[in-house]
């Protein structure tokens, strides 16, 4: 498995990819490693370009990214594959991924806990999903929820205030 760090707006981000697409992701707060690859392979150049877009407030959509899906449980590739579908400026609750699963809505904690094992935070738009009353929870991202909401705001969704 080979890793990049890489300066955006926001703090330094790292990717990591094998030839099966990409196995990792970390948001602003990556720290840069010893065996950091310095010139990544033009596929994964093009990623982190449309990253630093992205985080300088140009939208993208990566649900066409090449991710390498084997490395999770079923269940949690179904989370990732449904949470990609919720687009930039937009939220959905937990139990609304659940649904878009054709699960009940009790499966809703186990799509928190899916979310929060997401190896590609940012990439796969975990930070999009909410409470089902529109309520910020848990974050396990670095910052936690402070970096959800600055996500959120970047990508100009409609935020419930308290």
């Amino acid at each position: 498995m080979s890793r990049a760090t890489f300066p955006t707006p926001l703090g330094p981000c790292a990717i990591a990819w094998d030839e099966s697409g990409l196995t990792g992701f970390e948001l602003p707060g990556a720290e840069a490693r010893a065996d950091d690859v310095a010139h990544p392979p033009a596929e994964i150049a093009a990623i982190i370009v449309r990253v630093r877009q992205h985080l300088m407030g140009k939208l993208q959509d990566f649900s066409d990214l090449r991710y390498d899906f084997v490395r999770v449980p079923e269940f949690a590739r179904e989370v990732y594959r449904a949470t990609l579908a919720v687009k930039p400026g937009r939220t959905a609750s937990y139990g609304e991924i659940a649904a878009a699963m054709g699960q009940p809505p009790a499966a809703s904690r186990a799509v928190g806990s899916a979310l929060g094992a997401n190896p590609w935070p940012l990439l796969v738009p975990c930070h999009r999903i909410v409470g089902a009353d529109g309520k910020m929870t848990g974050f396990s991202g670095p910052g936690g929820i402070a970096t959800k909401l600055r996500l959120l705001v970047l990508e100009g969704s409609e935020l419930i205030a308290e």
